[in-house]
């Protein structure tokens, strides 16, 4: 049986967490990263907008856990591919999957089961730690994302493309999320 992730043990201290609750986060989770989309710059150079859904899917994927963190964003992709508007900007349909963006969108899954992982092994212990957690999902995410892209760009552009610009902003979000997680687990442990 899965471990309840440590969050959610300081959120519901007292009782297990149901299937009725692990579909409420599971859902919770992906509107999360939804709104985190709709955060976003398009490069006039570039494939693929700059958003804050990586910032979105390393703290759902943290904070619910690996298993409920991967159906969260699995949730976020049939949302998006059942045409609701949760994509970047608003964006919405299974073409997203299929475009340059799709390997990005692909990877939101593996990475939010990732640091749901790395924290349950303890990883949102220290901001090291958790910083180190959130930039294995991020590498992680631009991976799958790297390798779909390849098929819409050459490869001595690959990571112009794909990669380069977005460092800075990602590096932003991760310090980001590994800041908010221990402070998260902080407020919800002080609520019991």
């Amino acid at each position: 049986m899965p471990t309840t992730p440590i969050a959610l043990q300081a959120l519901f201290p007292t009782r297990p967490i149901t299937a009725r609750h692990s579909a409420g986060l599971v859902i919770a989770g992906s509107l999360i990263v939804a709104v985190c989309a709709q955060i976003n710059v398009q490069l006039p150079f570039a494939l693929v907008p700059i958003t804050g859904q990586t910032f979105g899917v390393l703290l759902v994927g943290a904070l619910l856990g690996s298993r409920l963190g991967a159906l969260a964003l699995l949730a976020y992709l049939a949302e998006g591919i059942a045409f609701l508007p949760v994509f970047a900007g608003g964006a919405a349909g299974p073409m997203h999957l299929a475009g340059p963006t799709g390997g990005y969108l692909a990877g939101f899954v593996p990475a939010a089961w990732l640091a749901g992982w790395l924290v349950e092994k303890g990883w949102d212990r220290t901001p090291w730690l958790a910083t180190a957690a959130m930039v294995l999902g991020t590498a992680l995410i631009f991976l799958c994302g790297l390798t779909w892209l390849a098929m819409y760009v050459p490869p001595e552009a690959l990571l112009t493309a794909g990669l380069t610009p977005y460092l800075p902003g990602a590096a932003i979000k991760i310090g980001l999320a590994a800041l908010l997680l221990p402070s998260l687990r902080t407020l919800i442990k002080t609520r019991d």
